[in-house]
C-alpha cells in the first residue's frame, strides 16, 4: 500500500507543478499540455510494479457505462460539436452581440452572465472561455472599465451552470457514467439553478462599485460568422442534445449518439465544403483542438485508481466519509479535493470511492464538488489554468492570491447553494 500511495501522491503533486509553472511546452513550433506526461508517467509506474496490465485492460474495456473508453468518446464527440461551431465564428458572434447590447456596466453583467450561462448548459464551458474572454479583455479596455468583474463574472458562469446537463463537464460525464440524461437533469436542475442565483447575486454584490463605473461607446470590427456552416453545427449540437435527453428511452447509449452525431456532422460539413470547392477548415480545426490529452490523462489516472482500490486505500476513504450525510461530505471533501490534484484525477478517484460504498446522493454532490472546485484556485480545474493564461496574454494582470480571494468569497456561497438544492431534492 505505500508504495502505490506515494506514486500516486508524487504523481499528483507532479501534475500540480506542471500545471502551475510549466502548462505548455513548445518544440518546434508544436505546442502542448504537459499536465499529462506525469499522469502517464506514474500509471507507468503502477502498471509495472503494482497493477498488472490485464487487470487496467479489463477495466478499460468493461461492458457497461462505467468505461473510461465510452466517457472519453462521448466528452471528445461533444467537444468538437462546440468546437466546431467556435470556428464557425457563433460564438464570437454572440460574444460581440451581447456586448455591444450593453449601454451599462451593470448591463454588461447582467446580459454576460445569461448568455455564458445558457451556452455552458448546452456547450462546454471550456469553448465558452475560450472564445469570450479575449472579447472581454478587449470591451472593457476601450470601454474604460476594470475588465476583472467582467472576467469573474464569465468564469463563474461557466463553471456553476455546467453542472446543469450530464454533458456540460468531463467530471459529470465520469462521475454519472451509471446514469441517463434525464435521470441526472431530473435531480440536478435544482442545485444548478441555486448555485447560478448564489453565484449571481455574490458578484452583484461583491462588484456593486464597479457595476456602477462609466461606460465609453466602444465600436469594434464586426464578427462575421459563417451562416451555413452555423446552421449546420447548430442542427447537430441540437439533435445531439435532444437524443441525449431520450438516449434512455430508446435504449441508446450516450457515447454512440455522440459518435453519430460527430460522423454525421464530418459528413456535412464536406459536403458543404465540396459544394463551395475549399477545404473543410473549420472542422479541421475543430478536430486539431479537441481535448486529446484528456485520454492519456484520464486512462493514467484510471491505472493509479485501480492500484488504490486494490491495496484497500479507496474502500477505507468510503468509510470514513460514510460516517456523514454523503451530500455534505461528499460535497465538501470532492471541493476540498479538486484543489489538491485538479478536478478530473479528483473524479476518477471519487468515483471508485462511491463504487465501494455505492450512494446516488454521493455521486451528486461529488459532480458538484467538482465543479465549484474550479472557482477556488487554478488548480481545481483545467478551465482554471486555461483562463489565467488567456488573461495573462490580454494584459490583465489577477495574481494568485486574488485568486484565491475572489475565488473563496465566490465558491464557498455557490458550494453550500448547490448542496442544500441537492439536500431538498433528494
Amino acid at each position: 500500500m505505500a508504495l502505490t500511495i506515494t506514486v500516486c501522491a508524487l504523481t499528483c503533486a507532479a501534475v500540480i507543478a506542471c500545471v502551475l509553472l510549466k502548462p505548455q511546452l513548445c518544440i518546434r513550433g508544436f505546442k502542448f499540455n504537459t499536465f499529462w506526461i506525469p499522469a502517464l508517467i506514474g500509471g507507468a509506474v503502477i502498471l509495472i510494479f503494482r497493477l498488472p496490465v490485464s487487470e487496467w485492460w479489463h477495466g478499460v474495456t468493461a461492458a457497461g457505462k462505467v468505461n473510461p473508453l465510452k466517457i472519453l468518446t462521448l466528452f471528445v464527440c461533444v467537444t468538437v460539436l462546440s468546437l466546431f461551431l467556435d470556428e464557425a465564428g457563433f460564438f464570437r458572434y454572440l460574444a460581440q452581440v451581447t456586448l455591444k447590447r450593453a449601454k451599462s456596466a451593470f448591463r454588461l453583467f447582467v446580459l454576460l452572465y445569461l448568455v455564458v450561462s445558457v451556452l455552458t448548459v448546452f456547450t462546454s464551458n471550456d469553448v465558452i472561455i475560450l472564445t469570450f474572454t479575449p472579447f472581454i479583455c478587449y470591451f472593457c479596455a476601450r470601454a474604460g472599465l476594470r475588465a476583472l468583474p467582467f472576467l469573474l463574472t464569465e468564469f463563474t458562469a461557466a463553471n456553476t451552470w455546467s453542472m446543469a446537463l450530464i454533458i456540460g463537464n468531463p467530471t459529470n460525464m465520469y462521475l454519472a457514467s451509471d446514469m441517463d440524461f434525464a435521470q441526472y437533469l431530473s435531480v440536478m436542475w435544482l442545485p444548478a439553478l441555486f448555485s447560478g442565483l448564489a453565484a449571481f447575486a455574490v458578484l452583484a454584490v461583491l462588484f456593486r462599485k464597479s457595476l456602477t463605473a462609466p461606460m465609453r461607446p466602444v465600436e469594434a470590427p464586426p464578427v462575421r460568422p459563417d451562416a451555413a456552416l452555423c446552421v449546420i453545427g447548430l442542427v447537430h449540437l441540437g439533435a445531439c442534445t435532444v437524443m441525449l435527453a431520450v438516449s434512455s428511452y430508446i435504449g441508446a447509449e450516450m457515447w454512440i449518439i455522440t459518435v453519430i452525431a460527430a460522423a454525421s456532422l464530418i459528413v456535412a460539413s464536406c459536403a458543404a465544403a465540396l459544394v463551395r470547392r475549399k477545404a473543410p477548415r473549420e472542422l479541421l480545426h475543430a478536430a486539431a483542438r479537441a481535448p486529446y490529452a484528456l485520454i492519456p490523462f484520464v486512462l493514467s489516472m484510471f491505472a493509479l485508481v485501480l492500484a488504490l482500490e486494490k491495496c484497500g486505500a479507496t474502500a477505507a476513504i468510503a468509510d470514513i466519509l460514510g460516517k456523514a450525510p454523503p451530500v455534505w461530505a461528499y460535497g465538501i471533501t470532492s471541493y476540498l479535493s479538486a484543489n489538491l490534484f485538479n478536478n478530473i484525477p479528483m473524479s476518477v478517484l471519487f468515483a471508485d470511492i462511491i463504487s465501494s460504498a455505492p450512494s446516488t446522493a454521493a455521486v451528486y454532490a461529488a459532480v458538484i464538488g467538482s465543479n465549484v472546485g474550479a472557482l477556488l484556485t487554478p488548480i481545481g480545474a483545467l478551465a482554471g489554468i486555461m483562463w489565467t493564461g488567456i488573461l495573462g496574454r490580454n494584459g490583465v494582470k489577477f495574481p494568485l492570491k486574488y485568486f484565491l480571494m475572489y475565488g473563496a468569497a465566490v465558491s464557498v456561497p455557490v458550494l453550500l447553494a448547490a448542496l442544500v438544492g441537492l439536500a431538498i431534492i433528494l
